[in-house]
Protein backbone atom coordinates (compact mmCIF):
# COMPACT_ATOMS: atom_id res chain seq x y z
CA UNK A 1 0.00 0.00 0.00
CA UNK A 2 1.76 3.12 -1.16
CA UNK A 3 0.89 6.71 0.05
CA UNK A 4 0.62 8.98 2.75
CA UNK A 5 1.15 6.45 6.07
CA UNK A 6 0.83 6.91 9.38
CA UNK A 7 3.32 5.04 11.55
CA UNK A 8 0.60 4.55 14.27
CA UNK A 9 -1.05 2.52 12.27
CA UNK A 10 1.08 -0.03 10.80
CA UNK A 11 1.79 -3.10 11.96
CA UNK A 12 5.63 -3.21 11.20
CA UNK A 13 5.70 -0.07 13.85
CA UNK A 14 6.56 -1.90 16.93
CA UNK A 15 7.21 -1.60 20.86
CA UNK A 16 10.65 -2.41 21.57
CA UNK A 17 10.63 -3.38 25.38
CA UNK A 18 14.57 -3.03 25.32
CA UNK A 19 14.66 0.39 23.69
CA UNK A 20 11.46 1.33 25.44
CA UNK A 21 10.28 2.74 22.80
CA UNK A 22 8.40 2.06 18.99
CA UNK A 23 10.35 0.87 16.01
CA UNK A 24 10.57 0.44 12.74
CA UNK A 25 10.61 -3.42 12.18
CA UNK A 26 11.46 -3.32 8.37
CA UNK A 27 15.39 -3.48 7.59
CA UNK A 28 15.75 0.40 6.14
CA UNK A 29 18.42 1.63 4.06
CA UNK A 30 20.00 4.49 4.77
CA UNK A 31 18.32 7.03 3.06
CA UNK A 32 15.18 5.32 4.15
CA UNK A 33 16.18 5.33 7.43
CA UNK A 34 17.06 9.18 7.22
CA UNK A 35 13.89 9.71 5.78
CA UNK A 36 11.78 8.05 8.60
CA UNK A 37 13.80 9.67 11.69
CA UNK A 38 13.44 13.10 10.12
CA UNK A 39 10.14 12.31 10.12
CA UNK A 40 9.66 12.75 6.30
CA UNK A 41 8.70 9.24 6.02
CA UNK A 42 4.96 9.61 3.51
CA UNK A 43 5.78 7.28 0.70
CA UNK A 44 6.37 4.21 2.71
CA UNK A 45 6.84 0.84 0.32
CA UNK A 46 6.11 -1.06 3.37
CA UNK A 47 3.16 0.57 4.91
CA UNK A 48 0.64 -2.33 5.95
CA UNK A 49 -2.59 -1.19 8.08
CA UNK A 50 -2.56 -2.87 11.53
CA UNK A 51 -5.83 -4.50 11.78
CA UNK A 52 -5.82 -6.94 14.83
CA UNK A 53 -9.28 -7.93 13.82
CA UNK A 54 -8.32 -9.13 10.31
CA UNK A 55 -7.90 -12.81 11.70
CA UNK A 56 -11.63 -12.83 13.86
CA UNK A 57 -13.43 -11.56 10.76
CA UNK A 58 -11.78 -14.46 8.76
CA UNK A 59 -13.21 -16.79 11.74
CA UNK A 60 -16.62 -15.74 11.83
Amino acid sequence: MKGKANCDYCSNYIYDEYLNYYVCDMNLDEDEMARFVSGNYRDCPYFQMGDEYKIVRKQM
